[in-house]
C-alpha cells in the first residue's frame, strides 16, 4: 500500500472518529504529497525516497515549532507539534538510537581517515547518505563534531 492510500484511509478513519489531531496531521502529509507529485518532472508520480525526504523534512519543522513554542511558554501550540510529530513517526522508518548513530559515525571516520574538526565536511557528506531516513541532521552533525573533537 503506497503512503498515498494509507493517508487516505487513516483519514477516514479519523474523520468517523472525530479526531481532530490525526486529521490534522493527516491533511498536512495529504499535502505534501499532492505538492510532489504536482512539482516540475515528477510526472504526476512520487517514489518512497521522496516520500521519505518529505517526510523527514515535515518532522524538522515541527520539532524547530516545538523548540520555538516552548521557549515561548505556548504549551497549547506545543501539544499541536507533539501530535504532529507522533503522527508523522509512524509513517517513517525506524530511527536510530544515539549509539548506533556513534558506532555508524565512527566507522565513517575510519573509512574517510578523517581526523580533525576540518574534514567534518568529508564525514558529513558521507553520514548524510548512509544515514538518510535513519537519523536527524542536527543529531548527525553533533556526534560528528563530538568524535572529530577528541
Amino acid at each position: 500500500m503506497s503512503l498515498e492510500q494509507q493517508i487516505m484511509a487513516e483519514m477516514k478513519d479519523a474523520m468517523k472518529a472525530k479526531n481532530e489531531a490525526a486529521l490534522r496531521g493527516l491533511r498536512a502529509i495529504k499535502a505534501e504529497i499532492i505538492k510532489a507529485k504536482t512539482e516540475p518532472g515528477a510526472g504526476g508520480e512520487i517514489n518512497e525516497a521522496t516520500e521519505q525526504k518529505f517526510l523527514q523534512k515535515m518532522m524538522k519543522q515541527r520539532r524547530d515549532s516545538l523548540e520555538i513554542f516552548e521557549k515561548q511558554g505556548r504549551q497549547d501550540l506545543a501539544i499541536k507539534e507533539k501530535e504532529e510529530i507522533e503522527l508523522i513517526e509512524r509513517f517513517l522508518p525506524k530511527q536510530l538510537t544515539e549509539a548506533e548513530i556513534k558506532e555508524a559515525v565512527a566507522a565513517i571516520i575510519t573509512e574517510t581517515g578523517a581526523g580533525s574538526p576540518a574534514d567534518m565536511g568529508k564525514v558529513m557528506g558521507v553520514a548524510s547518505k548512509q544515514l538518510a531516513g535513519l537519523a536527524d541532521g542536527k543529531t548527525i552533525s553533533n556526534i560528528v563534531k563530538e568524535l572529530l573533537d577528541k
